[in-house]
């Protein structure tokens, strides 16, 4: 009977609750796609009530927080990118003690508490918020915040997965095997580049060096994560000529994966199956092939990649998806099992004709409903970057204008984010900003 009474409750909380329909983002795309970031902001405040439900407050922060930073309103983004990072801190420690009792409840339902990526990233362009305000005290406690959710990672859902392997085998239910396999990811070289550079500039060059030694031994530890050479400028960051400034160069390019609906079959027994369906991240392919630096003099050097964030996204992700897989198998289960249950009822001799007949019908419809209500959450946030460029070079201290073009396969210039007049000054930290979602 408790499979039964649980699996009703199933199907009375996803029936009377709306589905979560995805609200198309085109008018705020559009405008984003020309780099006219401020009107992107603007529209996403305006449409907010349109564009976000109420448990979609997380996402809001991250989509205008990100937006807001690209428009170079760095106060604003700041607000709401730590607004975010509250939000996502407390709908976690929320989920450790709730998702025990929530695993009947369909995630397209809850609260959206952020996937691991986006907690980590979002202190990248809140140091970078700080930078541009001329804190970098505050650009460096945000990367210290970033390094400590990395090192925690590895140990974050160990408490969900271990109570959720325990109902599990409360309820007599077989888990198979995920074929995802752990997560990987240990350091950022995004993140140590960064405090690289902010220790560089701040004169402390021995903190400058152990994260320049860090940054090589995250590509050395995360081979399938970089799959690409270190940045030949890195070795130059700590040798630069007496008299000569620096200039750094962070560029991004592209846009972070998205979420598409994968569905699996298991089976509870040779003539019962379930439908589980599970959200996968996949790529947002960028046209972005080359990204350039040139100088008023006509100067030219191509930046490198530094740090792939969708290889991270994924990598991240999976750690979630363990807990994600299981809960959906605990509640596509008790689904099937109450068909089971309805079957085995209307087949036995203690029950009469009209009645196996209900019992029939009735198991016919959970079995209809279990396919129709069994849903993966698709949300995620759309506006993180998908790779990370980074140049530096050494000139003469003084004054100077800048490009950074982006461009296709073919050459063609994607996108150009010109900076004129900026003064490149001798023992400080100079960094050149540069976006292009394409």
């Amino acid at each position: 009977m408790g499979v039964l009474k649980n699996s009703v409750l199933v199907f009375l909380v996803l029936i009377i609750l709306p589905s979560c329909a995805t609200v198309p983002f085109a008018r705020v795309d559009g405008p984003l796609g020309s780099g006219d970031y401020a009107e992107s902001a603007a529209l996403i405040e305006k449409n907010k009530k349109k564009l976000y439900k109420n448990r979609d407050a997380i996402l809001y922060y991250l989509d205008k927080g990100l937006v807001t930073h690209y428009a170079g309103q760095y106060q604003d983004s700041s607000n709401l990118l730590e607004e975010g990072e509250r939000a996502i801190e407390a709908a976690f420690t929320k989920s450790v003690t709730a998702e025990i009792g929530s695993y009947i409840v369909n995630d397209t339902v809850k609260e959206y508490d952020g996937e691991d990526y986006e907690d980590i990233y979002l202190n990248v362009f809140n140091a970078l918020n700080y930078y541009h305000r001329l804190d970098i005290e505050g650009a460096m406690v945000e990367i210290r915040r970033m390094n400590n959710k990395i090192q925690f990672l590895a140990s974050k859902y160990g408490i969900i997965t271990s109570n959720l392997q325990k109902k599990a085998l409360e309820e007599s239910t077989a888990i198979p095997p995920d074929p995802n396999g752990d997560a990987h990811f240990s350091d950022s070289a995004l993140a140590r580049y960064l405090g690289l550079l902010f220790y560089r500039g701040t004169g402390r060059f021995d903190d400058a060096r152990i994260d320049r030694d860090q940054l090589k031994i995250a590509f050395a530890n995360a081979p399938d994560i970089y799959t690409h050479p270190l940045p030949s400028s890195i070795n130059d960051e700590l040798e630069i000529p007496d008299g000569k400034a620096r200039l750094n160069v962070l560029a991004f390019g592209g846009l972070s994966p998205a979420k598409e609906e994968t569905t699996l079959r298991v089976s509870l027994s040779a003539s019962n199956y379930v439908k589980i369906a599970l959200p996968v991240l996949v790529e947002r392919p960028s046209r972005i092939k080359r990204v350039e630096l040139v100088i008023e003099n006509g100067e030219t050097f191509e930046l490198e990649l530094l740090e792939d964030l969708e290889k991270v996204a994924r990598e991240t992700f999976k750690e979630k998806e363990q807990v994600i897989y299981l809960k959906t198998i605990l509640r596509a289960t008790m689904k099937g099992l109450t068909s089971s249950a309805l079957d085995a009822a209307a087949s036995s001799d203690k029950v009469d004709g009209s009645t196996s007949l209900i019992l029939s019908l009735l198991s016919i419809g959970n079995k209809i409903f279990s396919e129709a209500s069994e849903q993966a959450d698709l949300r995620i946030s759309r506006y993180f970057p998908g790779k990370a460029y980074i140049g530096g070079i050494n000139l003469d201290p003084g004054t100077y204008s800048f490009t950074v073009n982006y461009r296709d396969a073919s050459g063609q210039a994607l996108a150009s984010f010109r900076q004129e007049n900026i003064m490149v000054y001798k023992d400080r930290l100079n960094l050149l900003e540069a976006v292009c979602l394409k």
